[in-house]
């Protein structure tokens, strides 16, 4: 039986977007491959957080210190894999340890930090800088979500596209009811129009801006909801909308029920990154039947296929074209962006990502 450590010690609960999604969601159906045992080397914010199927190590850091995280993963996991026996270390979340006795696979989710280096700041970006390429260049193999990063590692840190595995990953059926469209839309302020929203963190390679830009060439703009945790960059995206007319709402919390409740009432998702590794916000979208306007750049339009409307994010009037599309004509990008999420299981990653333990 092949044992395989996962590195989680960049997982702060909450904090760490489709990267701690990925890494739940993969986790239970690698614990249920037969010849795969699985342990969890988890920071002290994550422990306990887990379910299942595995057994947590619990390493002595709190990773919301970036020093405390870095030498977490540098000195104490590989002596605690080395320890507890691991064939394989995988690092799921970009960074790994560059020394050890177990073969070391690292999942890079993408290259933010390089192609759009306003996406991170201060240590977290210095850190980046340093330890991403270094993980890639120690790592007996690289995962990553889609063919687009797979590119971007060969043309910036020269790697051999032949020691990467493309996996993509999956999308779950909303867990939960929805909020009742009217509470929501009185909670929020929404009005009784149409509502485009915006999914994920507000940071600019989101490209929430170019949204705003692209309602405010229309007569009559929907309402605009923003969602995902504070940021410095929500008071650009209010002075814009105020100068635009756009009607701008960025709540600063919702549960899953209000998350899914938007998405039932929401006109049409927008998904206009500049950047993304894979854009799980335009799966999780069209799992729930809402028709999706998004970006023609990097991964997006793989995981998208031809169930969502493509734009470029660098025109406001392609962007807003977009939109009017999917908000004339909504149902055949509900179907297929139904059958199209479809495709994607979180037990095809396990299965893929298990197969390139064994290659390494």
């Amino acid at each position: 039986m092949l044992h395989v450590g996962l590195n989680l010690l960049f997982l702060i609960p909450g904090e760490t977007g489709g990267m701690e999604t990925a890494a739940r969601e993969t986790i239970p159906h690698l614990a249920a491959i037969d010849d795969v045992r699985v342990t969890l080397f988890v920071n002290r914010e994550a422990a306990g957080s887990f379910s299942g199927g595995a057994e947590e190590v619990v390493v002595p850091v709190d990773a919301t210190s970036r020093v405390q995280w870095v030498r977490g993963e540098q000195q104490h996991l590989p002596r605690l894999a080395g320890r507890h026996g691991c064939d394989v270390v995988h690092s799921m979340g970009s960074t790994a340890p560059l020394h050890g006795s177990f073969k070391r696979i690292t999942t890079i989710h993408d290259l933010n930090y390089r192609i759009v280096p306003e996406s991170h700041f201060g240590l977290r970006a210095l850190g980046m800088r340093v330890l991403v390429p270094a993980a890639a260049r120690r790592s007996d193999r690289i995962i990553v979500d889609a063919i687009s990063t797979r590119d971007d590692l060969s043309q910036h840190l020269r790697i051999d596209p032949g020691a990467v595995d493309v996996i993509p990953l999956g999308v779950s059926p909303p867990a939960g009811e929805p909020a009742p469209e009217a509470e929501l839309r009185a909670a929020l302020d929404l009005g009784g129009g149409p509502v485009v929203l915006c999914p994920g963190a507000k940071r600019p390679h989101k490209n929430a801006h170019g949204v705003i830009e692209a309602l405010g060439l229309m007569d009559d703009p929907p309402t605009l909801v923003v969602t995902g945790y504070s940021s410095p960059y929500e008071q650009r995206l209010r002075e814009l909308a105020d100068a635009r007319g756009v009607r701008l709402r960025m709540p600063p919390y919702l549960d899953q029920a209000g998350l899914n409740g938007l998405y039932a009432l929401a006109s049409c998702v927008a998904v206009a990154s500049f950047y993304e590794g894979f854009g799980l916000p335009v799966l999780e979208a069209m799992v729930r039947g809402a028709p999706v306007v998004c970006s023609n750049r990097a991964s997006l339009p793989e995981v998208a296929g031809d169930a969502a409307v493509l734009v470029n994010p660098e025109d406001p009037a392609d962007i807003r074209r977009g939109i009017e599309q999917a908000l004339g004509d909504p149902e055949p990008l509900r179907s297929g962006g139904l059958a199209r999420a479809a495709t994607f299981t979180w037990e095809r990653t396990a299965r893929l990502t298990a197969g390139a333990y064994r290659r390494a």
